[in-house]
């Protein structure tokens, strides 16, 4: 098995849902469902990248390593690569791939950590993320008319052509990859999440909203 590295960043300044981070789901900050996602499946290596002493505290109570990220890192523009880059520089030991989980993505199902370093070891990825299908008749606004993109006025649902999103629920990736500067990879492996916890991306209030009804109907 590979050597790997749980990098969780979680930078203060959210715009659109402050101290989002710290907000807690039912008993635990958003922080902490990723924490304890990464405890409950063996993971020792587990690393906080922030420039927030809330986060920081939290994660060291949680006897998780901590790297304070800088500032100059931690702005609204400011690239997640870049910050995880300087959490692998300041790292005393070397890892063969990092294992990205973010805070926004609280809920996650059950067996799919395993089932993605399974897939990443088995097919000698560089790089692996999550995705889901997109069942939306999608299109776009020209001239204040609706033009379809993906598919045919008139076209049912079910015969649309498969698309996915990148659900954010997790990333696996090479660390020289990341030394390049880059997450994904030209041997990215796609890793399809048919679960409702996939939808949960929280970065208002209502996303947030939608995460606790979930959390209460929905089981792994």
């Amino acid at each position: 098995m590979k050597n790997y590295l749980v990098l969780i960043p979680a930078r203060a300044g959210s715009q659109r849902l402050s101290g989002k981070n710290m907000r807690k789901l039912r008993d635990l900050p958003l922080l902490g469902h990723s924490i304890a996602y990464a405890v409950k499946n063996g993971l020792d290596d587990i690393v906080v990248t922030s420039n927030d002493a809330a986060v920081l505290d939290f994660a060291i109570q949680n006897k998780v390593q901590v790297i304070k990220r800088p500032d100059a890192l931690a702005g609204n523009e400011e690239p997640v690569v870049t910050a995880l880059q300087h959490a692998v520089d300041q790292s005393q030991k070397e890892y063969d791939a990092v294992i990205l989980l973010q805070p926004t993505n609280p809920l996650r199902p059950e067996g799919l950590f395993k089932e993605a370093i399974s897939i990443f070891e088995k097919e000698d990825c560089d790089s692996l993320m999550t995705v889901s299908r997109n069942e939306h008749k999608l299109g776009t606004i020209s001239n204040n008319q609706f033009i379809p993109y993906n598919y045919e006025m008139g076209q049912r649902s079910q015969d649309l052509e498969p698309l996915f999103y990148e659900n954010g629920l997790l990333y696996i990736f090479n660390t020289e990859l990341l030394k390049q500067g880059k997450l994904l990879g030209e041997k990215n492996y796609p890793l399809i999440v048919d679960h409702p916890f996939a939808e949960i991306d929280i970065d208002t209030e209502a996303d947030f909203k939608k995460a606790e009804l979930y959390l209460k109907h929905y089981t792994n």
